[in-house]
């Protein structure tokens, strides 16, 4: 009867010294973080941060590979084909929830092909607007769209971009009608507003920020409960006429299902500390997000809570699925 014990008890053994050799030996050889959204965006900006502090701790390049399109669905399909051993992650918002509802069909399993890694972050969106518009408040802007049905655009970083999701709220909440209009990057669709082509957009503040303090764009409001650190002088969506209003975009590290624990917990650690560090806690800062470590299991289970809230909010609001 003993040896049956005996079998378990080596393929414990066994099992751990794998974990520990997993862990030990990570990383064996530079890692990719890939991206959904184009560089300068604030989803790309954060993944930088990390991404250059955790090569130089680690001794390991660690490469941002910016896969645009469809709302972070084809980096996504990436990462799910890719192999469990950690070298491979993604930098997912917001959006990446939005999108288990908003498509109909995807090519992988929001819930089932993914591995939480480590929050990393939230950060508000700035509601801005070209300074050729003359508008100076959200009650203007509010005011111009509703006496301008179908006639005003606005833009995003794609559907399922925390853009997109910010503005549907804040459309459903005043009841303007205006048409949406998507670039593939953030920087696109600033670039293009300031053309005169759409005339507001809800922005990362990262992506912001430098038009803001330059002039070339007009800042109406944050979308969060709180102001800025980045931009002080910019009321809050409360303050500026909707009460209640509070809106930010979370972002996050996931790697393929199956991968070892061990290694997401080394590498939830590793984050846990360049988020702790002073420069990089003053960059993001200046980008407008506020660090957010945390556990792999943390982050499993913020994504199955927003992805149900996503849900409830595309029923709520009425926006049509594809």
């Amino acid at each position: 009867m003993r040896k049956p014990l005996i079998g378990i008890a080596a393929a414990c053994a066994i099992l751990a010294c794998g974990n520990a050799a997993a862990q030990e030996n990570f990383p064996s050889r530079p890692i990719r973080i890939l991206c959904g959204f184009g560089v300068g965006g604030g989803t790309d900006v954060v993944a930088r941060v990390i991404g250059q502090k955790m090569s130089d701790n680690w001794g390991q390049g660690v490469v941002v590979d910016n896969r645009t399109g469809a709302g972070g669905i084809i980096a996504a399909e990436i990462l799910a084909r890719a192999a469990p051993d950690g070298h491979t992650l993604i930098i997912v918002a917001l959006g990446h929830a939005f999108a288990a509802s908003y498509y109909k069909k995807l090519p992988y399993d929001t819930l089932k092909d993914f591995a939480g890694v480590t929050p990393v972050s939230d950060a508000p969106n700035v509601l801005v607007v070209s300074p050729a518009l003359k508008i100076k408040t959200m009650r203007e802007l509010i005011d111009y769209a509703k006496t301008r049905p179908g006639q005003v655009n606005f833009a995003s970083a794609g559907i399922s971009s925390g853009a997109y999701i910010n503005a549907e709220l804040f459309n459903q909440a005043t009841a303007i009608k205006p048409v949406h209009v998507p670039y593939k990057t953030m920087p696109e669709a600033l670039t293009s507003m300031i053309a005169g082509n759409v005339q507001f957009v809800f922005s990362s503040v990262s992506s912001a920020v430098t038009l803001i303090k330059a002039d070339r764009l007009t800042a109406l409001a944050v979308s969060t409960k709180n102001r800025s650190p980045a931009l002080p002088d910019v009321p809050t969506m409360s303050e500026a006429g909707m009460p209640g209003f509070d809106f930010s975009v979370w972002y996050g590290l996931l790697a393929p299902a199956g991968t070892p624990k061990p290694v997401k917990d080394k590498l939830a650690k590793e984050v846990g500390r360049i988020l702790a560090l002073p420069d990089v806690k003053e960059r993001l800062l200046t980008l407008g997000a506020t660090p957010r470590p945390g556990t792999p299991e943390d982050f499993d289970q913020l994504v199955r809570s927003e992805v149900g809230r996503m849900a409830k909010l595309i029923k709520d609001v009425g926006i049509p699925t594809e």
